[in-house]
């Protein structure tokens, strides 16, 4: 089954990075302890919610969330993981200002690009879905179309540091992680802002839209999946939508750099752990 999800050639992504997803897939945590993990998190978080309807204050600083956040990675989540986390960060900014540089929107490109773990803790979560709503807030009176000459600036991503050399307690796959870390992350945030920031995932279909039609390349629509973004409903598996999120723009990032006139290699000898 892995050997042929590694060779899919549907599958645009880099090789190396294709190994490092399937290797994290493949982690012990990720087929003993995810299945408890997604449920107890659940739980866990729906009672937070209740709880929150009865007494509507922030429980947790914003600021120490993003330490714990930070700790937890660095001491119970795998290297390879980690990396995968941070890498998202830079993928989805990647993204927004591509559409922001070939589009006439009044908004400036963003700058959260973390290359560090300890760069996740500079309140890079909320930023990062504050930056999807001022881009899509910004687009309101912008007419989509296909520029003359698009603008392929800015997809690299930089080299990023997991802190390998760092101990591990645990080395726990992305998935569970984000099991775990979804409780520290409702009891920190408002009703409003967790809603808001489970909202965020919702506009994948959106900006895969806006892709489409500014490369003209239908690619970006076959990875749609129907979310409706005027379908408010935070009650779903925060989670599991955060990984497919996570997937979504490395597929859609991907496609860029292959119009960029990049081409990623078909195979590989790198095998991350």
């Amino acid at each position: 089954m892995w050997e042929a999800i590694y060779a899919d050639p549907s599958v645009p992504l880099d090789r190396a990075l294709v190994r490092q997803i399937i290797n994290d897939q493949r982690r012990l945590s990720r087929r003993w302890v995810y299945p408890i993990a997604r449920f107890v998190s659940r739980v866990l978080v729906a009672i937070i919610s209740i709880v929150k309807r009865v007494l509507p204050i922030r429980w947790m600083p914003l600021r120490t969330m993003d330490v714990l956040c930070v700790w937890f990675l660095r001491h119970f989540v795998a290297p390879n993981a980690c990396e995968l986390l941070i890498r998202h960060f830079v993928v989805e900014t990647n993204l927004v200002n591509f559409i922001i540089r070939n589009t006439p929107v009044d908004m400036a490109p963003v700058t959260l690009r973390p290359e560090t773990l300890a760069g996740l803790g500079d309140s890079a979560v909320v930023e990062h879905d504050v930056n999807v709503y001022d881009l899509l807030i910004a687009l309101d009176e912008v007419t989509l179309a296909r520029p003359e000459t698009l603008d392929f600036a800015q997809l690299d991503v930089p080299p990023l540091d997991a802190e390998r050399g760092q101990r591990r307690i645990f080395r726990l796959d992305i998935q569970t992680a984000l099991c775990f870390m979804n409780i520290p992350f409702s009891m920190a945030l408002t009703l409003e802002e967790y809603r808001r920031a489970v909202h965020s995932i919702r506009f994948d279909d959106s900006f895969l839209e806006i892709l489409a039609v500014l490369t003209d390349d239908d690619s970006f629509r076959h990875w749609k999946i129907a979310g409706l973004s005027l379908w408010m409903d935070s009650n779903v598996d925060v989670p599991r939508m955060v990984y497919r999120h996570a997937l979504v723009c490395e597929y859609a990032h991907a496609r860029l750099v292959k119009l960029a006139g990049g081409e990623y290699p078909r195979s590989t000898s790198v095998d991350y752990d």
